[in-house]
């Protein structure tokens, strides 16, 4: 039987047949409590503290009785020997039984040099010492352990997000039904304030969403019927009527933690740097310890219990259990502080690299734009009512089937114009051109400038001609709508900037993002417009998807660490070439969350720069980590060299560097969008 342990996400996984029973008595998971990750077994309620901690307890008062003693008995009387003996063995009992037999394996980590250095202060009399470093590195371990809680709760808050049950209407009967035993194709009622139990379709209903549980979005979102709406996401004033669209274990948030716990257990390039480094550290240590304790006795005559002495502190100081801690802790906590706000990091490796990144290359539609074309000027040449005449052009665009269609009857409809019943006859389709159709007697035409350089018999007039040049040059379509006798209006259309990006690009400036690249399939004109709206460094246009791809080739051999953001579908060559590939719209979108390696939620550009800004923070955190863990030990080293170190500053030195490291990591909790 096989098992697979994911430290970050506090989850075992066991291949094989077993009960929790026969986990909880394995030695590896002795004092955990095992529950399993589906089921009603519930994790158990949290032990008091004075049971959690009894032996810790009892370790500190026996120490405490052990220097009473001393001060009354001194320090060789028995009562004082057996107070420090006992503080040892009830302290330190899970340590030792570790310790020892990873010693019999040859296996040299924290635990084996902490045993050999308590069993060596113990044989050369240092008993009150020896207990003190039990119940100091007890402490630490406790701390330590509270730590973690702390950076894996961000995952248990995912977890408890969605309900366990929902309101399922089947046969004509609503009852309460358990997540695991919900179909797809049932239909679910959600009441006003209730939270919504799984992935769907809304069938029926009208209210606001909630959704900032899985895409950070603060402002509820309007939903009616036909648009999608995620589990653990929370209704408010209407009732909704739901199609279950996927199962329990293939909803958004299900699969959002499954990655994250996957993100969190992936070693990232600066711990696998510190595993590497303590293998060789770890033996190191224990042959500059053993140096330590005999060369001076032997060469010099010096006194061989000061020095044997000092070997074991050399034992202490050199764990190397704050160097091990101090990526991890960092990558795990950065992880699930992301994944709150909206912003899926599949990997330490990718948190990394974003920190370092250099230049940033955006796809122009559906990323820096909003991927829906609307109506952006609307220029009447005649006497004609603005409005009237809107409406007359809407009435036939809603007959057409051309793409730039649904912009004008947008526009329409958000100014309340009527069109859907005004009478259309002899309607056509002009190809590659555009559509007539006659309105109280009167032919309309609508399309691009070509078409009335037919239509009329003189051409379109210079004037307006300059005017359709002059919108063009703004990156926008321009239709004309008129009769065979005259023009009468222009309407442009262009793809929306959205409002964000032009923040985005100058806040990822801000940064230090020494270069950000545009890249659309766009013609030149249309490109640099928005270019030079949102602000980009530079601008490519007419891109296919090949081309696409070798700018970001070209771009990684210039600048090293490149990111790609698009939508995940048509870009997922580029993403897959740049260094860290950053899809927009990760809620509900499979592609998005499996060809990325960063997803942002709920299609908003904005958590961009909060992601940077945070992998900055993370690899910042981790260098200083290192930095300090070796340094301390390096200083508390040195205190060897005039013989000025004490196993209470070489458990001070390690525990507390580990404790510190463990706490700055926990610094990137505090990190905001």
């Amino acid at each position: 039987m096989d098992a697979n342990v994911n430290f970050g996400a506090s989850k075992v996984t066991v291949y094989g047949e077993t009960t929790i029973e026969e986990l909880e008595k394995a030695g590896s998971f002795e004092n955990l409590k095992i529950y399993p990750e589906k089921g009603e077994v519930e994790p158990q309620k949290k032990e008091p503290f004075w049971k959690e901690y009894g032996n810790v307890l009892a370790s500190l008062l026996l120490v405490l009785m052990g220097y009473l003693s001393v001060f009354i008995n001194g320090e060789e009387h028995s009562a004082t020997i057996a107070a420090f003996l006992a503080s040892i063995v009830i302290g330190g009992y899970s340590l030792f039984k570790t310790g020892i037999k990873n010693l019999f394996c040859l296996e040299f980590d924290m635990r084996t040099l902490m045993t050999i250095a308590i069993i060596g202060a113990a044989i050369i009399g240092e008993w009150s010492e020896g207990a003190v470093v039990v119940i100091l590195f007890a402490i630490s371990e406790a701390l330590e352990r509270y730590s973690m809680d702390k950076a894996r709760a961000s995952i248990r808050s995912l977890m408890d997000i969605a309900p366990k049950e929902a309101l399922v209407r089947r046969n004509g009967q609503e009852r309460m039904i358990h997540v695991d035993d919900i179909e797809l194709g049932d239909i679910m009622i959600v009441k006003p304030s209730g939270k919504i139990a799984m992935d769907g379709v809304v069938v029926k209903g009208l209210s606001a969403v909630n959704q900032a549980a899985i895409t950070g979005e603060s402002v509820p979102v309007e939903k009616t019927a036909g648009d999608d709406v995620f589990a653990g996401t929370l209704n408010a004033e209407g009732l909704l009527e739901v199609k279950v669209t996927k199962r329990v274990d293939d909803t958004t948030i299900a699969r959002i933690i499954h990655l994250v716990e996957e993100a969190q257990a992936e070693r990232a390039p600066s711990q696998a740097f510190v595993d590497r480094f303590a293998k060789y550290y770890t033996p190191a240590i224990i042959v500059v310890a053993a140096l330590v304790a005999i060369i001076p006795p032997l060469l010099f005559g010096a006194d061989w219990s000061e020095w044997v002495y000092q070997g074991l502190a050399v034992l202490v100081v050199g764990c190397p259990c704050a160097l091990v801690i101090s990526t991890p802790v960092a990558i795990v906590t950065a992880i699930g502080n992301a994944a709150r706000n909206g912003v899926l990091i599949k990997g330490g490796i990718y948190l990394e690299q974003t920190g370092a990144l250099k230049a940033v290359a955006f796809d122009k539609t559906g990323t820096l734009t909003k991927g829906i074309p609307a109506v952006t000027d609307y220029v009447v040449l005649n006497k004609e009512s603005e409005n009237d005449l809107f409406s007359a052009i809407a009435a036939l665009e809603y007959r057409s089937q051309h793409p730039l269609a649904s912009a004008i009857m947008k526009r329409a409809e958000g100014e309340n114009l009527p069109y859907r019943e005004i009478p259309v006859e002899e309607f056509s389709s002009i190809t590659g051109k555009g559509i007539k159709g006659q309105i109280n007697g009167t032919m309309y035409y609508i399309g691009s400038p070509k078409l009335f350089e037919e239509v009329l018999t003189d051409g379109v007039p210079n004037d307006v001609q300059d005017q359709v040049k002059k919108l063009q040059s703004q990156g926008k379509t321009v239709m004309v709508a008129g009769t065979n006798q005259e023009v009468m209006s222009l309407v442009a259309v262009a793809d929306e900037v959205r409002e964000s990006s032009k923040d985005v690009i100058q806040k990822l400036h801000d940064l230090g993002i020494q270069k950000t690249i545009m890249l659309t399939g766009d013609n030149e004109g249309t490109a640099k417009a928005v270019g030079s709206e949102v602000g980009v460094t530079d601008v490519r246009a007419e891109l296919l998807p090949e081309d696409k791809l070798q700018f970001i080739k070209n771009l990684r051999d210039e600048y090293g660490h490149v990111a790609m953001v698009g939508d995940g579908i048509n870009d997922a060559p580029a993403l897959a070439a740049a260094t860290v590939g950053v899809a927009m719209g990760g809620a509900g979108t499979d592609t998005a969350l499996e060809t990325a390696d960063i997803a942002l939620m709920g299609d908003d550009l904005k958590k961009l720069p909060f992601t940077v800004s945070l992998s900055r923070k993370a690899l910042a955190i981790i260098k200083q980590n290192i930095t300090f863990s070796l340094g301390v030990k390096l200083l508390a080293l040195l205190l060897v060299i005039p013989g000025w170190l004490t196993l209470w500053i070489a458990i001070f030195a390690d525990m507390g560097a580990t404790l510190i490291v463990t706490l700055n990591g926990l610094r990137l909790l505090r990190v905001k969008k």
